[in-house]
């Protein structure tokens, strides 16, 4: 019988379908998490992207996944109108689906995916603007370099309203040249001298403001937060002069989804208060958590993979496994 369970558990395969091109290296701790996640659930997990990104490629795997015969497919949502049409021929098949990193949860429960595992954007914001309201900030600057992406703006939104700030007056789009994202943030303080904190979206506008607050000799002084994480940020961090580094912890994103496929299909359960439950009580994934230093947010249906806040306390511990496990 044990040997006959084994063998069931082996022929178990899921696909993780993601949109990234072959040179983001972003993507390795998903593509070590889906591995590791694979190991401690004794199931078998195929990495797909389309080697340069094109998006009618990636619809191409998810709907050659569909006839493979998957017992459960992770795919990210890159593009909504051109890759449901593929999701469909899965979810027609009745093969589970998780949708991780884009896209939002209410796209996720329209292409009918069993959950989506990401960091969800507005949450994000709100939660460093929590803590930034715990030490008196009342004003904000928050640099959107990309402003091309409609979602970036609810990272500066959340913050916003956690703080009680008008979120329009605080943004600006700063575009992503250094030189450009400087000038424009020194004019901003130059013109809005009462302003008590910065956020910036990500290394891109990090870097410049960090230099823009040294010219102006606040740097230290202003508090300053930043999404993602980068040497440069991570300097910040330990010398104090960045608050803490907001993570979006992507080894979750290829983990979790894994672990939830797994446990579903050797329960035989779609009850997700029960399966979540017992992916939270795995000794083995708890272990993998613990060392990598991770905290998922369990929520009712879906399971958010940050934020993940880096700070002096637990910078260490980031550095040690960065680009491997966190």
């Amino acid at each position: 019988m044990l040997v006959t369970g084994s063998l069931a558990a082996a022929q178990t395969k899921f696909a993780l379908i993601s949109h990234a091109p072959d040179s983001d290296s972003w993507w390795n701790t998903i593509k070590n998490s889906v591995k590791q996640a694979g190991e401690d659930y004794g199931v078998r997990v195929d990495y797909r992207n389309p080697p340069n990104g094109d998006l009618a490629d990636m619809a191409r795997l998810i709907e050659q996944a569909a006839a493979q015969g998957y017992d459960g497919v992770i795919v990210t949502i890159a593009d909504f109108n051109v890759l449901q049409g593929a999701i469909k021929k899965l979810t027609d098949k009745k093969i589970p689906v998780i949708t991780i990193n884009s896209g939002t949860t209410e796209q996720s429960e329209k292409l009918g995916a069993v959950m989506h595992v990401g960091q969800p954007e507005y949450a994000a914001g709100k939660g460093a603007g929590e803590r930034a309201k715990a030490d008196g900030v009342k004003s904000f600057l928050c640099v959107n370099h990309y402003a091309t992406n409609p979602a970036s703006f609810e990272r500066c939104r959340g913050f916003a309203d956690a703080i009680g700030a008008d979120f329009k007056k605080s943004t600006i789009d700063s575009g992503d040249d250094p030189t450009g994202v400087e000038a424009k943030v020194s004019a901003y303080l130059r013109q809005n001298p009462g302003t008590n904190a910065v956020l910036t979206l990500g290394p891109t506008s990090a870097h410049p403001t960090l230099k823009a607050l040294e010219k102006n000799g606040q740097k230290g002084k202003l508090w300053m937060a930043t999404f993602d994480l980068s040497d440069e940020i991570s300097k910040g961090i330990k010398d104090g002069s960045v608050k803490f580094g907001i993570d979006q912890q992507p080894y979750l994103q290829g983990y979790i989804p894994v672990a939830v496929l797994a446990t579903m299909k050797a329960t035989n359960s779609t009850d997700l208060a029960k399966v979540a439950a017992a992916v939270k009580a795995n000794s083995k994934t708890m272990a993998r958590f613990t060392e990598y230093g991770l905290t998922p947010a369990y929520g009712d249906r879906h399971i958010g993979s940050g934020p993940g806040f880096v700070t002096k306390d637990n910078i260490g511990k980031v550095e040690k496994y960065a680009g491997q496990y966190r």
